[in-house]
């Protein structure tokens, strides 16, 4: 077989180990560039989720996807970033009242949600919780 034979095949090689370097390096860091992520959705959620669903599929899930799985306008919540130790409850509370400047996402700011109150914020907590839960996202002490 001549060189010229071979070249697919070395490319073919090459392009898997760049790949696999690829999706080494995102799983050492932590850390994952995805805009939309696979959900797991639990079996059965609480009822203060299930009204949470209700909210978020009506106010945030236009910039979050459906879910919190994310989009192109939105980051997904479904994300070991926002587990309770980096992002606790209050940040939620705070994002919904006073919007967001753009920090760990390349989507911009996000706008304050006056329309959603304090009551139906803490709905949402238990369903993304609940559903992060579900993708075992749980709690990690943050590390600066």
């Amino acid at each position: 077989m001549s060189f010229s034979e071979q070249i697919p095949k070395i490319v073919i090689v090459g392009l898997l180990i760049g790949g696999i370097g690829v999706v080494v390096n995102n799983m050492m860091s932590g850390s994952s560039d995805a805009t939309v992520v696979d959900v797991e959705m639990p079996g059965k959620l609480s009822a203060k989720a299930v009204k949470g669903k209700r909210t978020f599929s009506e106010n945030c899930a236009a910039c979050h996807g459906e879910n919190g799985a994310g989009s192109e306008q939105g980051p997904p919540l479904i994300h070991n970033i926002y587990n309770p130790g980096h992002h606790g409850d209050e940040s939620f509370y705070r994002a919904a009242v006073s919007g967001v400047t753009s920090h760990h996402w390349k989507f911009g700011n996000m706008p304050a949600q006056p329309q959603v109150s304090r009551y139906d914020m803490e709905n949402v907590i238990n369903f993304i919780r609940e559903v992060q839960v579900e993708n075992g996202i749980r709690y990690q002490a943050h590390k600066m």
